[in-house]
């Protein structure tokens, strides 16, 4: 195996995290917790592939995706700041309801070949930097970049501009929020909203970057949970969400790749492809 393939790799497939952890990062801040992550991936994912296969535009089929799961939010926000559900119940509901339209939407679409996938692309100069830039800045896809200009920017509003502060402020004293003339109500609309887009924008990573096709509702794999728990692990930071969904991209590969080999330091490996199943 090589260490700056599999790294390489797990910054890929932390990407997908990432985008999801900090979506739900601003929805948290805000106020609303959304457990329906999960749900809005799927439908990002295929929404997206199905347009790609559809369209031949993967650019097309990376915006579909984000209104996909952007206009799942909007239910969730619906639902529990108009109608004042159970955020808990509500985004639970979400899930099933996602994973169930993934399903139907998806249909037919596992024999899909040759759709529309996102470019590569290397940073020059970056991308000869020993050990590091190999594994961040040489034939990553674009969103993985995307995903790189997103920490900074998430931290800067979160914790230095206004908005962010309002943001805060929504999430943590909504009542003195509102006694400041801050829109309780839109604020948390609007960052529920972004939330979806960009747990839209997790999925689309998945099924026109990172996988070779659509493989139903288990296309995601329980990454929607996973980045849940990143952002309490995180305590809502978005860097330390960036650490968290690198390290468990890169945990991610290297569970793939440990299944292609047969033996590690001289020991039969009992989780290689076809010995698993006998060992367990």
């Amino acid at each position: 195996m090589d260490l700056t393939l599999i790294l390489a790799a797990g910054v890929a497939s932390g990407t997908v995290l990432l985008f999801a952890a900090i979506g739900e990062i601003f929805a948290e801040r805000a106020g609303v917790l959304n457990l329906g992550v999960e749900g809005m991936m799927l439908i990002g994912a295929v929404a997206g592939f199905g347009t790609a296969a559809a369209t031949g535009d993967a650019w097309l089929a990376l915006l579909v995706a984000m209104l996909a799961g952007g206009l799942l939010s909007l239910l969730h926000a619906v639902v529990t700041i108009h109608l004042r559900a159970e955020q808990v119940v509500s985004g639970l509901a979400l899930t099933f309801l996602g994973t169930g339209l993934a399903r139907v939407l998806g249909d037919g679409l596992s024999s899909a070949s040759g759709v529309a996938r996102l470019p590569r692309l290397s940073i020059p100069v970056l991308a000869e930097v020993p050990f590091l830039g190999p594994i961040f800045f040489r034939d990553q896809n674009v969103l993985t970049y995307v995903g790189f200009a997103l920490i900074p920017i998430a931290w800067y509003w979160i914790h230095r501009t206004r908005p962010g502060l309002h943001l805060r402020a929504v999430g943590e004293r909504p009542a003195a929020a509102d006694a400041q003339g801050i829109n309780v109500v839109r604020s948390r609309y609007a960052y529920v909203v972004l939330g979806g887009l960009l747990a839209g924008l997790a999925g689309a990573t998945i099924t026109l970057a990172i996988s070779p096709g659509w493989f139903g509702d288990q296309t995601v794999g329980g990454r929607g949970w996973i980045a849940v728990g990143l952002v309490i692990f995180a305590q809502w930071s978005p860097v330390r969400a960036a650490v968290g969904a690198y390290l468990f991209g890169a945990i991610f590969r290297s569970i793939l790749d440990i299944q292609g080999v047969d033996t590690i330091l001289g020991v039969a490996n009992p989780f290689a492809a076809g010995r698993s199943a006998t060992f367990f």
